[in-house]
């Protein structure tokens, strides 16, 4: 059986029952029972591909979304919430924050599960073990750097000196493992990229884009060593992965309906979280949150599903607005009701409704989606971002164009700097637009040390019931850019240090 075909197997059968066989195996913690053992290349290739199905997991993937996205100035909340997201929204964070400790906990299943493939399959296995080696130190690399862009601070505040998280490695003890300490944001970010490193050297077979490759490792450092602001590997790792031809940019409609296709025949996409039909998590889903209709948009019908509680932001709105012709509006869908374009009237002043459909209608059913984790995209706009700080400007405005003109901007390119715009300006406000709602905007803005400006409506007043002061404004340095560490995490290890 292929791996691809047993992926779907798998997640089809057992592991869709809630993910449950990864539950009753792991413990929430670091601390992780191991109740069978590897004996074969077989139980090795079912292992890793149940790791990956952690992935899946509500617990990991909807939370770890919530917190990467909720703070940014894409997204606007509506109405207030009980759901722990509205804290995420508004920068109020508590150490007993349900999705901080939904992601901490399945981040470090993954860790563990890895670690256990990591130890058994030496360095000079067979061909086929070596790829599930190199799988599985990506999916430990994956699962460390996002859990220290959460809570740890941006690598550029301190040269990474700060508080990380713990490092878990593979052969330490029970003991070891329940008592580790947090490591710096640069001893994190040098452990994941030793990973990736080894495992780019062991990977050699392409498989599909729900699972790591050679270029997939390639493509997180990109963006590790970015964020590092190691700009000449940033540029190296893209380079290597445009180069590579295995991607290629989606254009016009089917551009307009990236999110929507099947994600294994998009040729765009690098990484995803993989769902299929039978895998809807409804009003679980990460689009439940951005959509509330049918297929067709309609507030009422057969098929209604999920609370529409986030929207485009109205500063996002207005942006796409600059250019009439700029095809990535087609991810922000009015709220038409009878022909009448809907307001959000609980808000003052009230604001025309945008659901965002990134997350949704995936082969044509409403909270369906395999969320992208990397795709080309990002490529041309991390080497963008790298050549600009290096000060080559035409470089950078040239990345910056093959973006816009594959948005439907050709008539709108740059030549040269706008007055008063520097080449780093240029480059996050496309970032903005080409990636917004897929997690990156707080990040761009923090670790380039810009402030988070919120000046639309929105929940973002910081008061229970919106008024008409919708302004917030985040500076790059404030304690609540990063989350608390899990408290409960706290209470079973004295060595965990608590985020200011």
């Amino acid at each position: 059986m292929k791996a691809n075909d047993l992926y779907k197997y798998i997640l089809s059968g057992v592991l869709i029952l809630g993910a449950s066989a990864c539950e009753e195996t792991f413990a929430p913690s670091t601390a992780i029972e191991e109740t069978s053992a590897l004996t074969n290349a077989g139980d090795v290739e079912t292992a890793t591909i149940g790791t990956y199905a952690v992935l899946r997991n509500p617990s990991y993937v909807r939370s770890v979304h919530f917190l990467t996205e909720f703070p940014s100035d894409e997204v606007a909340q509506g109405q207030s919430s009980s759901d722990d997201l509205t804290r995420a929204y508004r920068y109020t964070h508590i150490n007993t924050s349900s999705h901080c400790t939904n992601f901490w906990g399945q981040a470090y299943k993954v860790i563990a599960a890895a670690n256990k493939i990591i130890a058994y399959v030496p360095d000079d296995a067979s061909a086929d073990l070596k790829q599930l080696k190199g799988e599985n130190l990506y999916l430990r690399a994956m699962m460390h750097y996002n859990l220290v862009r959460v809570f740890g601070r941006p690598y550029p505040q301190g040269s990474g000196a700060g508080p990380g998280v713990p490092i878990l490695r593979d052969g330490l003890s029970d003991e070891e493992t329940t008592g580790l300490s947090r490591s710096s944001v640069k001893e994190v970010y040098d452990f994941v990229i030793a990973d990736l490193l080894k495992a780019a050297d062991l990977m050699s077979v392409e498989k599909g884009n729900s699972f790591a490759s050679k270029e997939v490792a390639y493509a997180l450092l990109s963006r590790v060593y970015l964020y590092k602001e190691d700009n000449e590997n940033a540029v190296k790792y893209a380079d290597l992965v445009i180069e590579s031809g295995r991607y290629s940019l989606v254009d016009g409609t089917n551009y307009q309906g990236y999110f929507k296709m099947d994600p294994e025949t998009n040729p765009e996409t690098i990484m995803c979280i993989r769902h299929t039909k039978v895998q809807n998590q409804d009003f679980s889903a990460i689009g439940s949150m951005y959509f509330s209709g049918d297929v067709a948009g309609n507030p009422a019908g057969q098929g209604v599903s999920g609370w529409g509680e986030i929207y485009a932001s109205e500063k996002l709105v207005n942006q796409y607005a600059l250019h009439p012709k700029d095809l990535r509006k087609s991810f922000i869908t009015p709220y038409v009701l009878n022909g009448v374009q809907q307001k959000n009237l609980k808000l003052t002043p009230q604001t025309p409704m945008y659901y965002v459909n990134k997350y949704n209608l995936q082969e044509s059913i409403i909270n369906l989606s395999s969320p992208v984790y990397l795709r080309l995209a990002e490529m041309y706009l991390n080497r963008a971002e790298a050549n600009a700080k290096l000060g080559k400007t035409t470089a950078a405005l040239a990345d910056v164009n093959i973006i816009r003109t594959r948005a439907g901007l050709s008539d709108a390119l740059y030549t040269s700097l706008p007055t008063g715009k520097t080449a780093l300006d240029i480059v996050l406000e496309e970032r903005w637009m080409e990636l917004a709602f897929e997690g990156h905007r707080s990040y761009d803005l923090f670790r380039n040390n810009r402030p988070m400006t919120r000046n639309y409506p929105g929940t973002h007043s910081l008061n229970n019931t919106p008024t008409t002061n919708v302004n917030q404004t985040v500076p790059a340095t404030d304690a609540r850019v990063i989350f608390f560490i899990p408290q409960s995490e706290i209470d079973k290890n004295s060595k965990l240090t608590q985020n200011p």
